[in-house]
């Protein structure tokens, strides 16, 4: 996908997580204080807002990338806003001066966001955080880094909602979950969830 495109799949990967809200907020209502699936929604709306007109023309893949992290930093607060905007921001550094989005250049932006995540929180996968489903699509997407883009990111997207479903049997150790302990049990994390959705947005963007 050269940069035109890769602007329109992420159009399209922030209109619907704006939709997710509902669900997000829902799933965060359960273990979390509820403000997950507005501070996405806040976030990936102002991803949108850049995104929909012609002022911002991004210079590559990575300036897209870094600039919608951005973005979401001074847009989302909380700790969503600090990590999802790390992982686009981090993602972004590391394919500065792609002008094609593939399969590889999908790679290293994963590699490069988790590390830049884990970075910044610490938290690793079996946390129950948005790692769980990160650093299960990181691996796979290495895996897959020579196959189509539309092959690699139908099979990333299975790997992190693998992770995100993994994390129903895990006990929080970050966020307000922590503070319920065994009751956080039987509930998927809803930063591991958002981070599932976002590819799976991205995977049918390029299916359809």
């Amino acid at each position: 996908m050269n940069v035109t495109e890769t602007k329109a799949l992420l159009l399209y990967t922030a209109e619907k997580m704006v939709d997710s809200e509902p669900m997000l907020t829902e799933l965060d209502l359960k273990i979390g204080d509820g403000d997950h699936g507005l501070g996405m929604q806040r976030g990936f709306a102002a991803v949108r807002d850049l995104l929909k007109g012609d002022t911002y023309q991004p210079k590559d893949v990575g300036d897209l990338f870094l600039t919608a992290g951005t973005k979401m930093m001074s847009s989302m607060g909380g700790a969503s806003g600090a990590i999802f905007g790390t992982l686009f921001r981090a993602g972004g550094k590391a394919i500065s001066g792609q002008d094609t989005f593939n399969a590889a250049v999908l790679s290293q932006f994963l590699v490069a966001g988790s590390a830049g995540v884990f970075a910044r929180g610490g938290a690793k996968p079996g946390d129950k955080t948005m790692m769980d489903a990160l650093v299960a699509a990181e691996k796979q997407s290495l895996l897959v880094q020579n196959e189509s883009l539309e092959n690699a990111l139908l099979s990333v997207t299975k790997a992190a909602e693998e992770g995100a479903e993994n994390t129903r049997n895990q006990v929080a150790v970050f966020g307000r979950a922590k503070s319920l302990g065994e009751r956080s049990l039987g509930y998927v994390d809803p930063g591991a969830v958002s981070m599932s959705l976002i590819l799976k947005y991205m995977a049918e963007f390029v299916t359809h």
